[in-house]
This record gives structure tokens, sequence and C-alpha cells, in this order.
């Protein structure tokens, strides 16, 4: 097996002597690379965040942010990534190097004061600078425009990004500034070029395993070898086990770059999602084409989570508070359960049987998830959350609705953070199934709806919050959509 190594700023790193569960920040800040900070060992402040070189949605390439203290150093065997170190440019024998244009507008426009934070921002802020696609606007600043500038900069590139000096206004004048990339740019340039080709991967150190292979079927043949292997993709979930709890592994199997795991394909009668593609890649390729998903994903966590977060990974976990499975559950959606004598499906409604648990079995993996065709055309997604971002949801709400004539001829209700699992809230769809779309009949199926699960008391939320947001939910929907639906 070829050593493993890691190109940083265009230098190619071996990998030794990283353990396999050494985190990227970690393997950087001890090669001197210290930028990137740990600020919560979660996913949740992005002083860590770094650039990754990724297969392009609109190019060959993307530099997408990702963050360094979730991910396995050795998940980057035969990648390429960029610190805020390597963002500048190198000047010649005695003069310092030139600053990165984000890095420019961040010192001019006072983005920075303790700076610790900073390169975390600079990082995130680089990925949207080189987004492809992002154009000036034009039109008022109004609404959800004020998160967009008019240099097409979207800011929920930074939402994962946390700073306590600047109060955020220097960082947005910073983020609205920059430009566009100079025609020599070279990291612009990079991006028509192809990504590092997925490697195989056998990393061994320190009692510890980690293992990529280069097919599915050889690496479910691996689950039925190891079933204890932890199976990982962008490890939003597991790195926070690793680096919060000091949980370790024997036996860590990646199946991010799994090309069977990645393919998105819309057919007439359904849409099928690869369960490695990232809820980013998600986003980008369903272009809105299924506005409950679009929903869905601003509300999910951070972009920095989003860029490694998987739809496979969010099922896999089985929490639930989970933000995709209710929005799925509404979707009507199933997943396919492969393992190395084949595949089954499962409707996502079957697919959870307890606590973190599903019908799951010992080596099977999630390969994609089925979404059926037509989509239900009144749709909505509510979360309820401390913050409006970033946040673990106390309750989490999506419906989908087929009315015709004024009637409700098919009613789908997922709700996540009021069971032991994701749940559909059958009553209540049963309430407005073949009844009107009145006030009458929405306020009885939220009667019902607010019964549904088993809403508990916790720090987030009281159990009579928790049953108050779900009637509400669905009065809210009614109230927004009364006008454009026959009654």
């Amino acid at each position: 097996m070829v050593e493993a190594r890691i190109t940083i700023n265009g230098r190619d790193t071996s990998l030794s002597p990283a353990t396999p569960h050494t985190t990227v920040l970690d393997f950087l800040r001890e090669r001197g690379l210290t930028g990137a900070k740990e600020g919560c060992g979660e996913g949740e402040c992005g002083a860590c965040s770094i650039l990754l070189a990724r297969p392009g949605v609109d190019e060959p390439t993307d530099w997408v942010a990702v963050n360094a203290c979730l991910l396995p150093a050795a998940a980057l065997d035969g990648q390429e990534i960029v610190t805020s170190e390597g963002l500048a440019a190198t000047g010649g024998p005695g003069t310092p190097p030139v600053l990165h244009p984000v890095q420019q507008e961040m010192a001019v426009r006072g983005g920075s004061q303790c700076g610790y934070c900073t390169p975390g921002f600079v990082c995130s802020m680089a990925a949207e600078y080189y987004r492809p696609g992002r154009c000036a606007r034009t039109g008022p600043e109004d609404g959800t425009e004020a998160e967009h500038g008019p240099n097409g900069f979207d800011l929920h590139a930074l939402s994962g990004n946390l700073c306590r000096c600047t109060g955020y206004r220097p960082i947005r004048d910073a983020a609205f500034a920059v430009g566009t990339p100079a025609a020599d740019d070279p990291l612009a340039r990079r991006r028509e070029e192809a990504p590092p080709a997925p490697v195989c991967t056998a990393y061994t150190r320190d009692g510890g395993t980690f293992l990529r292979k280069g097919n599915l079927a050889d690496t479910l043949q691996l689950l039925r070898e190891r079933p204890d292997a932890v199976v990982i993709a962008g490890s939003t979930d597991w790195g926070v086990e690793v680096n919060v709890r000091s949980r370790r592994a024997e036996c860590v199997v990646a199946v991010d770059r799994l090309p069977e795991l990645r393919e998105l394909n819309v057919t007439p009668d359904r849409i099928e999602i690869g369960a490695a593609l990232t809820l980013t890649e998600i986003e980008r390729r369903l272009a809105g084409s299924v506005p409950l998903l679009s929903e869905l994903f601003p509300r999910f966590a951070s972009r920095l989570i989003r860029n490694g977060a998987t739809l496979g990974g969010n099922l896999g976990t089985g929490s639930p508070v989970g933000d995709g499975p209710p929005a799925l559950l509404a979707l009507d959606a199933s997943v396919v359960l492969a393992d190395a004598d084949g595949e089954r499906e499962v409707p996502l409604a079957g697919y959870f049987t307890g606590y973190r648990q599903s019908v799951r079995r010992p080596g099977e993996l999630i390969r994609s998830v089925r979404i059926p065709l037509p989509l239900s055309p009144l749709t909505a997604f509510h979360k309820i959350a401390k913050r409006r971002f970033d946040d673990i949801s106390s309750v989490a709400v999506a419906h989908a609705l087929d009315i015709e004539d004024g009637i409700v001829r098919r009613a789908r209700i997922g709700l996540g953070g009021v069971a032991a699992t994701p749940i559909r809230a059958l009553t209540a769809e049963a309430a407005l199934e073949g009844r009107p779309w009145t006030a009458g009949t929405v306020e009885a199926a939220a009667r019902e709806l607010r019964a549904a699960g088993t809403p508990l008391d916790d720090h987030r939320a009281s159990s009579g919050y928790r049953s108050a947001v779900l009637g509400q939910s669905l009065l809210k929907l009614y109230a927004q959509t009364t006008e454009a639906v026959p009654s």
C-alpha cells in the first residue's frame, strides 16, 4: 500500500507519525501551521476551518471550507488542502508575503481584533470568494437579501464561524467588499483542473486502523469481516465523539469517496440521492427542485458542517433531533440498505426502531435515499431552536400536503425532537386527509398534532412548549397559504 500523504499549501506531506484518530487540526498545528485554532472541538465555532479541494458542481474543482477539528487526518490521504497560511502569496527574498484579497479586506476594515477566530473566518470567506457563480447582485437589500452582498457574497458561508470581539459588522463589511479573483489567481485557476482522485487507504498505527476501499463491493466485504468498524463520511458526528468524549475505534472505515454513494439521479418516478453526497452538494445539484429540502438546508447546522455532513450519516446516527429525518419523512422517502449479499429498500417511516436504533443490520450501509415523485405542492419546514442558525432543534416539523379542489387529498407530517425517534404525525395526517382545507379542519388536526410523540422536558424546551409548537406549526402553515390554496 502506498504511504499516506496529504498536499498542504502545495507541499506533499507524509501522514506519519499521526495516529488514525489524529485530527487534521492537530496534524497541522504539530507541523507549525497554527493559524487554525481549536475553539470548541465540535464544529460550532469555525476557528479551525481550512480549504479542501473537492469535486466541483459547476467546475472540475471547488474550494470547500471544512472543520479541521472533526476530520481525521487519515481521511485526507491523497487530497489537497490550503490553510490560512497558504492563502497569502509568497514574496521574493527578503520581502513579506502579499496578503490574499480576503485577508486584506479583513485587515483594512477592522475585521480582526484578538485574532483568534480570524484565520477560520478567512478560510470560510475564501471558499465563498472562489465559489463558482458568485456575481454582483442588484435590487433592494431587505429580508433575506440583507444576507447577500452587492458582490454576491452569501453570509451563510460564515454561519459556522463565531467571533466574540468584532460584533460581526466589520467582518460583514469585509465580506461585502471583496471583488472577483484575478485572472492569474492560482487558487482560481486550480478550479479548472480535476481534484485529486480518490485513493485506497490502509493506515495503521498505535493499535488503530483507518481504511478506505476503492469501491462499494470491497467496502461491504470489509464490513462483513469487521462489523465492529466505525463508518464515517464527513465525520461531523464521529469527530465530536473523538474530541469531546475521547472515543477511539480499533477500525474506522471511510465511505465518503465511494463513487456508488456519490450519485444523484432523477427519473420520472423518483429522485435518488447518494448517501455520501454532502448536503452542500445535494443543495447545489438539486438547485431548488425539492422546495422542502431548500427550506431545510439553510437551517441545517452551518455551511461548514453542510460541506461535510451527509444524509447517510444523518440517518445512520439515528438521532431524534436530526434535521434531515423530519423532512424526508414528509417526503415519503425510503432508504436503500446494502450489504455483501445485496440491497433492500426500507420506507423511512419504518426505519427507526428506538433511540439511535434502526433496522440496519451489522455490515449494512445506507447506499442512497429515494424520494418519490411527483412532490406534494404545499410544503414547509419549521425548526424551533435557541438560535436561528447553527443550533440543534428543540422541535422540527416538516409538512407536505396535496390539496385539490379545496380538499386535502394527502398529508405527510414529519417530526423531530418530540420522541425517541423521528416520527410521522399519523393521527394529525388522518385528521387532514379527505377533509376540506379550512380553519376548522386545521384546528382539529392541530389538536392531534400537539399530542404527537412523547415530548420531554430538557434543557432545550419543556414538554408543554414542544406541544404548543407542534400545534402552532400547522396553524402557521394554514395562515401562510390560505390565500394561495382554494378553500
